[in-house]
């Protein structure tokens, strides 16, 4: 029989909290499977795999090495990731190129959704930068909530000068980005209001 645990110990493993697991029970959407004689509630794990659309214990469960860079310049940083990474046996590789503040890239977002589903054992970065430029503390905490570790080979620190350096570059790069984009958008817009203008001007004979 499958052991049951607490309220408790129910909301830790689902980062929440017991009133929110209370509303829950009252809302329908996750019922204990049974009280104790003192009225407290109990679930099993099964049950909030189950709720969490996640695998079961026993499936198997990748260790993933996300390997990526910011431009098509900076492809030869690719091959020097693979090489830290290929210590590691059993490992699926996912490299990719785009920037780090771009938080829809398309094998950033399906390798963060795996992880949310908890199909992820291990994830594997070279540096800790490598996953994005800022909120890693973020970043390993949700992957720890989904059963996740976050491994990072390469623990060497920068300077905070060097630090603060790397941050205003990237920052600077994405607007310089942006800016670029919304002069384009400002000649786009100022061709199709000409382009109406002179559709809607009367014709001279």
């Amino acid at each position: 029989m499958e052991s049951t645990f607490g309220i408790g110990h129910a909301a830790r493993l689902l980062g929440t909290t017991v009133k929110t697991l209370q509303r829950w029970e009252r809302e329908g959407r996750l019922v204990p499977v049974a009280r104790t004689a003192g009225n407290r509630r109990r679930y099993t794990e099964s049950q909030l795999r189950t709720f969490l659309l996640l695998p079961s214990s026993a499936a198997p469960r990748r260790t993933v090495a996300y390997c990526p860079v910011s431009s098509a310049a900076q492809r030869p940083d690719l091959v020097n990731q693979r090489h830290t990474l290929e210590q590691l046996a059993g490992v699926e590789y996912i490299e990719e190129v785009g920037g780090g503040l771009n938080l829809v890239r398309k094998h950033f977002v399906t390798l963060m959704d795996a992880v949310g589903r908890g199909e992820v054992a291990t994830l594997v970065l070279a540096h800790r930068d490598r996953l994005t430029p800022f909120g890693f503390d973020w970043s390993a905490h949700y992957a720890a909530l989904h059963g996740c570790e976050l491994m990072v080979l390469n623990q060497e620190r920068l300077s905070p000068e060097q630090g603060m350096v790397q941050d205003l570059t990237t920052i600077v790069h994405c607007f310089s980005n942006r800016l670029y984009g919304l002069r384009n958008y400002r000649r786009q817009l100022r061709a199709a209001l000409e382009s109406k203008h002179d559709a809607g001007a009367p014709h001279q004979d």
